[in-house]
Order: structure tokens, then sequence, then C-alpha cells
């Protein structure tokens, strides 16, 4: 079973953001980093917050093991120190960022991080292991029509096998727009405002990197990139009439996870597209945000719209343990290869744990 092993709490500058901008429901504006130096627990973490039109990285302590537990089998964090903050000046954007994204490239040192704001324009920087620009590599993309759309919500997720590629959904336009670079591909054209989206690994048939997954509405549609026929859509998969997706994610065996206002999460075998489980009701409202365990895939990680963040066994529909922040959520995510989760309040506080086996698993 999954343990939290450290579960931190630490307040933002105020002289880096005082005032946090206020965000959509959907929780896209934060993304985790560790820089791997061997060790079981890593002593700092990197985050990186988008408020307004610039991106901040902050760098908190993760030291310490201390772990206390109060009512409703709560966990309580413990305060520790932001060790040192900054400005990325490498984000330039003209409206309020919607998402931001960190990715990890072929080279082990180096990450990129994606920015997107709410017409849709797009900035990639490739970062060092401290978030300093690699031989100042950025490009930006803007969508065809833009400044002729009323701004909205807008997501952005990266290819996995490929990280140049990009793609990034806008929901007032019910468009997915993929780019390689700066370069336009294709646009996507959904029939609900779309509200999630993921690159789809570990599928058989060679088409890793050219599947995406889109929460449109109450339904998740699948889009194979290498198909023109029907717009590119192969699949359509219906949920509760009515009830939002706001979350989707993959696991690292290939299943996909989704939830939203049924408060649900669903978890889909891509080979057939049939539920394999259902964990009804398992946030008392809105699902936000959702995470596969990176150290045991039958664990997801869920995040609701009443502060709390949970992990349970969603083979079994049973809860592990959770922890809530102290206002609404600007932000969840989690380290790509690591089991640190984190979310990010319009408090200024954010709440980072370091989550493991527990002993005898």
């Amino acid at each position: 079973m999954l343990e939290v092993k450290s579960l931190r709490k630490a307040l933002v500058p105020t002289s880096l953001i005082a005032n946090p901008s206020p965000g959509n429901l959907q929780s896209t504006r934060l993304a985790l980093h560790v820089t791997e130096d061997g060790s079981a627990s890593p002593s700092c973490c990197w985050l990186y917050i988008a408020s307004g039109c610039r991106v901040y990285k902050v760098l908190v302590s993760m030291e310490g093991s201390f772990v206390s537990q109060g009512k409703e089998s709560l966990l309580i964090p413990e305060q520790t120190q932001v060790v040192d903050s900054a400005v990325v000046n490498r984000c330039p954007h003209r409206s309020e960022i919607q998402s931001i994204v960190l990715a990890e490239t072929d080279s082990s040192s180096c990450f990129i991080l994606g920015s997107v704001d709410s017409y849709g324009h797009l900035i990639v920087s490739k970062l060092d292991g401290t978030g300093d620009d690699v031989d100042r590599l950025t490009f930006s993309v803007s969508p065809r029509d833009f400044g002729a759309v009323e701004c909205s919500w807008a997501g952005l997720c990266f290819n996995p096998s490929q990280w140049s590629m990009a793609a990034v959904a806008r929901s007032f336009c019910k468009s997915v727009d993929v780019y390689d670079q700066d370069i336009h591909l294709r646009t996507l054209h959904t029939l609900w405002y779309p509200s999630s989206l993921i690159f789809m690994n570990h599928l058989c048939g060679g088409s890793e990197g050219s599947v995406l997954a889109v929460a449109e509405g109450c339904q998740l549609s699948i889009w194979d990139l290498r198909t023109k026929e029907n717009g590119g859509c192969v699949n359509r998969i219906c949920g509760s009439v009515g009830d939002i997706i706001y979350a989707v994610c993959s696991s690292p065996t290939g299943a996909i996870a989704a939830g939203g206002a049924d408060r649900t999460v669903t978890i889909y075998d891509p080979r057939r597209w049939s539920a394999l489980s259902r964990w009804l009701h398992c946030s008392k409202y809105e699902i936000t945000g959702l995470a596969f365990s990176s150290v045991d895939s039958n664990y997801v990680y869920v995040q609701g719209v009443d502060y709390e963040i949970l992990s349970g066994h969603w083979k079994e529909s049973r809860k592990a343990f959770s922890f809530r922040g102290d206002s609404n959520w600007l932000g969840f995510s989690k380290c790509p290869n690591r089991d640190i989760v984190g979310g990010w309040c319009d408090s200024g506080n954010v709440f980072l744990a370091d989550i493991g086996l527990g002993e005898g698993y």
C-alpha cells in the first residue's frame, strides 16, 4: 500500500506573487520537477506556477519525514521553507496563462516547459534542472485565428515519444491544434467544449504518439492523427449525461482514467474502450485533477474542488490517504516519473506530498 513519507506546506513569497490571478475550474497552472540525485527522498522540489501573464519558479525544501494525522484520517502538513524563487523570463504572454506542462527530453539533465494562454498562444522553452535556459532554445506559435475569438480556458499536452509535438485545446473554439515545434500540423474540431487532453502511449499497432484522448463535455473522444476520416475522430465514449468530464490521464500500462462532475473515476481499457473499473463517488464534489501513481499503477491520485487530494486503489475502490488545501485549488500536478504530488491554493500556499511504498508491501 502507498504511504506518505512527507507532507509539506509552504507559502509562496508575496513579493513574487502578491495576488494570484483567478483560474478556471480545471487546475492546470502548476508543474513539478525534482532533480534526480539517486536518493530515495529528494531534498528539494521545483514548482512552476502560472499567474496572470507570467510563470514563476519556486524551490521548496522537502527535508524531513514527519507525518501526522488529524480528523477524518486527513494528513496534516508540516510547514517548510521556500529556498529560492524567481520569474521565468522566457514566457512573455499577453493574456492570462491557462495551462503549463513540464516534459522530459531525451537528455536526463534537460526538460521542456510549455505554457498556453487564454487565446491559445503557445510558448515552449528548454530548461536545465534548475530552470535556467539551455542555449536559449525557445519557440512560440499562435493559432491561425488569433485575435478573432474570445479568450477562454486552454489546455496543453506534449507527446511523450516526441517532445517537439504538442497539442493545444481551446475551449471556446471547440478545437485542438497540433504542432510540431512552430509548424501547425492540423486542427481537430470537437463537438463540445474541451476541458482536458493527453497523448496516449503504450498502444498496440504502432500507434504510439499519434492518438489523442480529449475530454469534451460529458464524453471522451479519441483522435488518431494518421486518420482523415471523420475529422480524425475514431471513437466517442459517452459518460453520464450532463456531467462534464474535467480530467483525463493515462497510466504506464496504458489504461485511461477520466473524472468530472459525476464524482466518479472511470478506468478504460484502450484496446477495447470498455470500462475496467468505476470508483463511484470517490470525491465529495467535482473531480478536476487525476494522475496515476508511478510506483503502483493500481493507485490513482484524485483532486476535488473541496480542497482535497486523495489517493486510492481504483480496482478495489479503496481510499489510501488524503490531505486538504486551505482554499480553492489553482493548480494540481504530479512529477512525471516520481510520486510527488502537489497543489497550489489561491491563498498562496503550496502543498507537496512525497509518496512511496509502505513497509511489507
